[in-house]
Order: C-alpha cells, then structure tokens, then sequence
C-alpha cells in the first residue's frame, strides 16, 4: 500500500467525522442481519462496525448483551461483571445501553466510579487484572463453587477509527473469550435481532442508574497499586528515567499521573487532550485518523519528542497496545520490542525454566533465536492472543506476545498477571530494562541482531471475496506444489500451529532464513501476508512476490 500524501500531518478539516450523525446513526439504524455486513460478528478482537454503515448500532449490543448473560447463566456465573469503555464517540453511548440490558437481566454491573460523569474510562488491562483479582480472592475463599466468579465486557474498538464502535467480552479467566464462547454469543445476538429483540430485556437507561445492582468502584487505585508486583517500579524511580506518554487519547490517560505520584516516577503526559473526534491525531498511512501506537504516522508527535525523554510510550485507546521510543532509535518495530522484552525477562526475572516464551506464528523468527540462545521452551500459536489465555492462567506461560504490538507477562512471583494484552506493563518494561541494565531497547536489539542475524519483515495486504477467503482459510501443504521459496528449499508447510495444533485458518511456508504466512482477515473483505527474510530487503520482497502466487494459483485452482 501506497504512503498517502497527508501521512503524519495533521487532520484536515474534511477528515472530521460528525459524531452527532454517528450516535443519531447508532439509536436510529436497523440492522437487517439477512446481510452479512450487518451481523454481529466477532474477530479475534469482539465485535467492531460502524453505526453509519449499521455495523455497530444500539440492537447489535443490546442482543450481544442479552447474550453475554445467557451465556453466564449457563455457566453459572453469577458474580459481577465488570464493565469499561474507552473514548471512542460509539463507546458512550454502547455502555448506556449494555447497562440497561445487563441490569434488567438482574447482573452485579461494576464501573470505574466516575464513569457516568464523561469520564471514568477504563483499559483492556484493567478489566482483566479486576476478573482476575476478584476470582482469585473468592476462590481462596472457597466461594467459587457458589458461582460467584466474574467476569467483564470492555467496550471499545481498540486502534480503529474514530467512526468505529467494538464491544469484546472476557469470561472468568479474564482473557479474550475462546472461539466457542464467541461464536455461542454471536449465534445468539443474530438470532434476537432476526426475532426483533422480543427476548431482549431492557430498563429505561434513568431505572438501571438507580438500581442497588449498579456499584462503583476505584478502578485506577486497584490496578496501580499492584503494578509493583509485575514492574520493578523501584529501579525505575531510583535510576530517574525520565518517561514522555503520548495516551493517544486512549482510556489510560487518567492512570499515568497515579503511577507517577504512587512510585515517585518522573513521567509526563505529553498529550493530555480526550476528544471523541481524535481530531489531534496524526493521518496514518492510508491518511485515516488511526490511534496505532505501532504506527510511525500516527506516532509522529510523540517520535519528534524523542531527545526529551528517556523513554517515550504510547498506547492504542483501550491499552491493550504498545509503542516504545528510544532516544537511540525512534520508534521501534514491535517484533524487535516483543525479541527484547522476551530476552530481558527470561534473564532478569526469577521464573521456573519450564515456562514457555509464546508467539503468534506470524511475528518475528528473531524471537524463535532468542528462546534457543537462552534455552527457553518456544509455543508457536495461530493470530490472537486469546491462544495464550490459558498459559497466562496457568503460569505455563511467562509471556505472550503477538506481531501487531501486543502482549502480556507473569507477575515477578511468576502468578498471573493479565490473560489479556496489557499496553502499560509492555510500556514501563522499558524504563526498567534502560533502569537495571543502563540500556535502552534499541541498544539491546542491536546487539541481539549482531549475534542472531538481523531481519527484515513486512506485510502486505490484498482484496479478497467471501469465497477467496474460505479457499485461504482451508490451504493445506498439498495446495503448495513448489519445493522452494526465494531460492531456498522449503523446510516446513503449515497449516496448524505446532505450539497448539490448532488450525492457523491459512497456511506458513518456511526456509532457514525466511518465512511467510497468508490468511485471511477476520473483519475484512482482505488478506494479509507476513513474511520475514534474514538475508536482506530484496529476499524478503522475492518472498512476498512468490507468497503471492502461491495464493493466486490456490484461488485459480478454485475457480476464483
């Protein structure tokens, strides 16, 4: 994809969205789920749309709430549900209406306290540490038989647009909902819209605030204070790094002045600004308003602040994402982040050896060198982090990690931390390595890649049909009729991930010194191919090109 002219400038006044269109659009549109694009559907992410394009409307969250309860009833949940939202323009009004539905259903609903008062956001993060720490608590209590485990919705589209709406749920492990689960509340949600939501329960927005099952609780003092447990806060403060934090406008703006005064830490959050529009962002790109913090576009800002600080971070809207700057380098690709981390951590913390480092199959083979140099178990997973779920959970797993700039980590203890990706821990992980070793992240790489070979990775993406799609998802080796790629014998064909066996829903080819994966888009009318050379810029594009046509005569083959 072409850079667009207006990358990395600021918003023109045409590239504006008129919220109050927006949310007219979210309580007026009608979805009709006989058409594809109006359904609720969920990605590895929950469901996201758009109220103009009747993709996320007011019936798409009140039937996925319904949902959502059915489903605990199933299960027997019957503790609180923790609920948060981000500063996306559908947010507001999705939460109003997943309060009206959740408390006429007769569930504990929990808020950031001050989330009725336009503000009170709340990060991915944080509503997975809650279900965590409320579980773990109960639990020790021996009052989990009773059914009285949590769990959480965050409403949020994470690093979309700001037209763009998205609601996710995390059951009591406190991760990303499984494939099973999703799709349950998905089948659901679409059958009550089809049935005009007559099995939908509902109380007037004014009744649900006055119902003693709506509590309000501090949010930000629970997550921070416990932050220690998982960051080595002390070194951070006692070395005086310096930290810039561009929030991005995101749900975790209200966080970092509490981290700063609890730990004595110099931060400063360059851009304090919360505005629905995101009218202050950077065009990314394509030239859309896009909050990705692993974006140098959408990033512009806070990389021209590079010298006066550090370490400078940013984080998508709910959090869940991650983007380090160094003085040294700029701003850094998250594989390269994602190999250092992973180093730093499996060096510096006292964890069993057996815990296993996790990947998604299509981030960086640097980080498959780093766990042989340090003679750590690798798990290679599919894309999505809810793959990593049960690991997190269990310990099994000291992190996971994926190529798009998000990943969680185990507490010092090596407890659980999160089960789903955490944007602040990733971010203040780099004051501590540039605190403990005298070594920003970017020096690190430098000297991982002078030892492992240094790699080039890049992603392409291309339109595809419905049927297209499904050709791609069933790829098999036997659908690869070459034995090599870019003048390199094909040592592997996979179309299931070794770490989990699990369907990878495309296909990863690979040599000894590149790779490259294809698989569809979960949202998408595209798909995507990730591919990484440890040769040079002109191997990896031969990759591609030859990625390419493996594709093309798939779909030929096809009839497509």
């Amino acid at each position: 994809m072409s850079v667009h002219p207006h990358a990395g400038k600021p918003v023109r006044p045409e590239d504006r969205i008129n919220i109050g269109q927006l949310v007219s659009d979210y309580f007026l549109q009608t979805p009709d789920v006989a058409i594809t694009a109006q359904q609720v559907s969920f990605g590895t992410s929950g469901h996201r749309g758009t109220a103009g394009k009747i993709s996320f409307n007011e019936h798409h969250i009140i039937a996925i709430c319904q949902a959502v309860f059915e489903y605990r009833t199933e299960q027997g949940i019957t503790g609180p549900l923790f609920l948060g939202k981000d500063t996306h323009a559908l947010s507001e009004p999705a939460f109003a209406s997943a309060i009206s539905v959740l408390i006429a259903n007769g569930v504990n609903v929990v808020i950031q306290n001050d989330a009725l008062s336009g503000g009170g956001f709340t990060p991915t993060p944080v509503i997975s540490r809650l279900i965590i720490s409320h579980n773990k608590t109960f639990a020790a209590d021996e009052l989990i038989a009773d059914g009285l485990i949590a769990d959480g919705l965050i409403i949020t589209p994470s690093h979309n647009p700001p037209t763009d709406g998205g609601i996710k749920y995390n059951p009591p492990h406190g991760g990303p909902a499984e494939g099973e689960i999703t799709k349950q509340i998905e089948q659901r949600a679409n059958e009550l819209i089809k049935a005009a939501l007559v099995d939908v329960k509902q109380v007037p927005y004014a009744q649900a605030l006055q119902s003693p099952l709506l509590s309000k609780q501090n949010f930000i003092e629970h997550y921070v204070s416990q932050l220690n447990q998982v960051i080595d806060m002390q070194a951070i403060a006692k070395a005086g790094v310096t930290i810039g934090v561009d929030p991005l406008g995101g749900s975790g703006i209200d966080y970092w002045p509490v981290i700063a005064e609890k730990y004595g830490i110099n931060i400063e959050v360059v851009n304090p600004v919360v505005d629905a529009s995101f009218a202050f962002m950077p065009l990314d790109k394509d030239g859309k308003i896009r909050m990705d913090c692993s974006s140098p576009y959408a990033m512009s800002g806070l990389i021209a602040m590079k010298n006066d600080f550090d370490i400078s971070v940013g984080n998508d809207p709910d959090f869940d994402r991650h983007g380090i700057v160094t003085k040294s380098g700029g701003l850094m690709n998250p594989n390269h982040y994602l190999a250092v981390a992973i180093n730093y951590l499996m060096t510096h913390r006292d964890w069993s050896k057996n815990c296993k480092i996790g990947k998604t199959l299509v981030s960086s083979s640097l980080i498959d060198r780093v766990a042989k140099k340090i003679n750590r178990p690798l798990s290679e997973v599919p894309v999505g982090f809810k793959w990593f779920v049960d690991g997190l959970a269990d310990s099994s797993y000291a992190f996971g990690g994926e190529e798009s700039a998000g990943a969680s980590f185990i507490a010092r203890d090596g407890s659980t931390w999160t089960t789903d990706k955490d944007g602040f821990i990733m971010a203040l992980l780099a004051a501590e390595i540039l605190a403990v070793t005298g070594k920003d992240p970017h020096q690190h790489y430098l000297e991982l890649v002078k030892e492992l070979g240094e790699p080039c990775y890049g992603r392409v993406e291309a339109v595809a049909s419905f049927e297209q799609k499904k050709v791609l998802t069933a790829l098999s080796s036997s659908d690869v009729t070459v034995d090599t790629l870019a003048g390199e014998k094909i040592t592997k064909i996979l179309s299931h991930a070794p770490g989990n066996n699990a369907a990878i829903g495309g296909i990863k080819v690979t040599t000894d010194n590149g790779w490259f994966a294809a698989r569809p888009s979960g949202t998408e009318e595209i798909y995507k191919i990730y591919a990484e050379s440890f040769i040079d810029e002109q191997h990896l594009q031969t990759i591609i090109s030859e990625a390419q046509t493996i594709v093309s005569v798939a779909f030929k083959a096809a009839g497509l």
